[in-house]
């Protein structure tokens, strides 16, 4: 089917109690492993790319790929802009036919980045495409960005945020990192369900790799309805490639070197998805 927007997704998840899970891609492989694994457990995805990947492929390159394996594909897909850094990557990946952006003013102070995510929001609207914004800082490295780890969503500054702004999903900071973790996560649970309390939009959760499947599922269940893996995907495809070529180094197939990572990606997409909850959701 064609690539679908996230709104209608996202919903469903909000009514149903489980998340979307929203996997960051990389290339060809990522997208067909993950596309796949929402095939065979009939679950919505979101597939996603961050401005360094699309430095790396271009965003017509990756519109093209997932729109030609979403075409295929019986589940509903989404390709999102992951972390935009600035009102005008935003735009251009609506351009060239993103069907879900985030706009990403946390680095800015909360007039600004409200300011921004509106902007994005005005534009958005007028092509019917919904908006992810963040509030608060995730910690750890997203591309070029780097956060610290004190800054939590305040509940109050969230509830003025939506209604300020008119945005359509919020990512909300609560203790998570992206990248792997240096040692056990502590995460301000109790802060997912205070906001869930005076935002009624969807909750985005990001740095979801290396978060214990219990950790995931409680923030869940108090209202996250977006989990964002990215690091460990990445992990997964190269360890795969790196054990093919420890075992056969004479390898000089890139198909072989593909299919191995793609293997290793679907597994833990469809590993993920069941502790989201969106397996079986599609009928």
């Amino acid at each position: 089917m064609p690539l679908v927007t996230s709104e209608q997704m996202l919903q469903d998840a909000q009514a149903g109690g489980y998340a979307v899970g929203a996997f960051n891609v990389e290339n060809m492989e990522m997208v067909k492993a993950v596309i796949a694994a929402a095939e065979e457990l009939r679950a919505p995805v979101m597939l996603q790319t961050t401005g360094s990947t699309i430095k790396y492929g271009s965003m017509e390159t990756y519109v093209a790929i997932v729109a030609a394996e979403a075409k295929k594909a019986t589940v509903p897909v989404c390709l999102h802009l992951d972390h935009g850094s600035s009102f005008e990557l935003a735009v251009q990946a609506i351009k060239a036919g993103y069907t879900s952006v985030m706009i990403d003013g946390s680095h800015e102070d909360f007039e600004n980045n409200i300011a921004v995510s509106k902007k994005v929001v005005d534009v958005a609207n007028a092509c019917g495409i919904p908006v992810e914004a963040e509030l608060g800082k995730v910690g750890g490295k997203e591309d070029d960005i780097e956060a610290e780890l004190d800054t939590n969503t305040d509940p109050a500054e969230a509830k003025e945020f939506v209604e300020r702004t008119g945005i359509t999903s919020l990512a909300i900071a609560i203790g998570t990192a992206h990248g792997f973790y240096a040692g056990t996560p502590v995460l301000d649970k109790e802060r997912v369900s205070d906001i869930r309390k005076v935002v009624s939009i969807p909750l985005v959760l990001h740095g979801g790799s290396g978060l214990s499947d219990e950790d995931v599922k409680e923030c869940i269940q108090r209202g996250m309805c977006k989990v964002n893996f990215a690091t460990e995907l990445r992990a997964a495809y190269t360890e795969a490639v790196k054990k093919l070529l420890t075992e056969a180094p004479n390898t000089i197939d890139p198909k072989k070197l593909g299919i191995v990572g793609m293997e290793a990606v679907k597994s833990l997409v469809m590993d993920r998805m069941k502790v989201c909850g969106c397996d079986n959701k599609v009928n």
